[in-house]
């Protein structure tokens, strides 16, 4: 007999999801699919997609966004998207740890939940040096590490979520499945100081967390859709009010970096 968790779990489940492989391509078209349709999610990925737009610096060069698969920013703006695999809406097949583009070419790289799956972080950060010219920016949005968080990710997420780790990698699997959701977090917060040792080009111009539960309620993209889009403004101005003070208890977080 199942569990009541489990069945809980199989239901919430969104069916064209069901017994897919994390890291066939075909699961990043179809959980583009459920952003597109789930009207909720949408509006969530807008108010992303503004975000990182709104921290672009008004330069010369190109924008690159990593891990462009399961998106649709390049509605909002001209850009190079890119997949780690192929898919055929992007325009570029690349990993972060090796970006095929000349030096000083670029004005910013962009990414919503991409970082934690690079598993040699240390390589990216110095190829985005390479190719984001001075003034430039790195502008990603990604899980983030609180107490409410920790506890969502760790018992409701089917990534690794680990804030004690004491390096910056991680296991490699597959290209969607390894992960450690923390790892931003671990190089921002935790290891600040030794970022910044490591990395003196890159300046943290903001870190600001966000959004502890609207996420959650929109189904993501691996759940059923569990509010009517027509709802989003109601939970989202509902969510301001516990995004005060210094210790929100957010689930995701915005991290600028300008390369000096």
């Amino acid at each position: 007999m199942n569990k009541p968790g489990n069945f809980l779990a199989n239901w919430l489940a969104h069916p064209k999801l069901r017994g897919v492989d994390l890291d066939d391509p075909q699961t990043t078209n179809i959980r583009k699919e459920i952003v597109l349709s789930n009207s909720f999610l949408r509006q969530i990925y807008e108010s992303w997609y503004a975000d990182l737009l709104a921290s672009l610096p008004n330069e010369d060069g190109q924008v690159l966004e990593l891990g462009s698969g399961g998106g649709f920013l390049e509605q909002s703006l001209p850009l190079i998207t890119s997949e780690v695999f192929y898919c055929g809406h992007v325009k570029a097949i690349l990993n972060g740890q090796a970006i095929p583009f000349a030096s000083g070419s670029l004005r910013a790289i962009v990414m919503t939940d991409v970082l934690h799956h690079i598993p040699a972080p240390r390589a990216f950060f110095q190829e985005a040096a390479r190719c984001i010219h001075p003034g430039g920016v790195i502008s990603l949005i990604e899980p983030w590490v609180t107490r409410w968080s920790t506890i969502i990710y760790t018992r409701l997420h089917n990534e690794p979520f680990d804030s004690a780790v004491k390096e910056w990698t991680f296991p490699v699997s597959g290209p969607l499945s390894g992960a450690n959701g923390a790892l931003p977090w671990i190089m921002f917060v935790r290891d600040r100081l030794q970022f910044q040792n490591e990395f003196p080009m890159w300046q943290i111009l903001s870190i600001r967390p966000m959004m502890p539960f609207v996420y959650l309620i929109s189904g993501g993209v691996s759940m059923r859709q569990l509010m009517p889009g027509w709802s989003y403004p109601f939970w989202k101005g509902l969510e301001k009010l516990l995004d005060r003070g210094e210790n929100p208890p957010a689930m995701f977080a915005q991290v600028v970096l300008k390369r000096i």
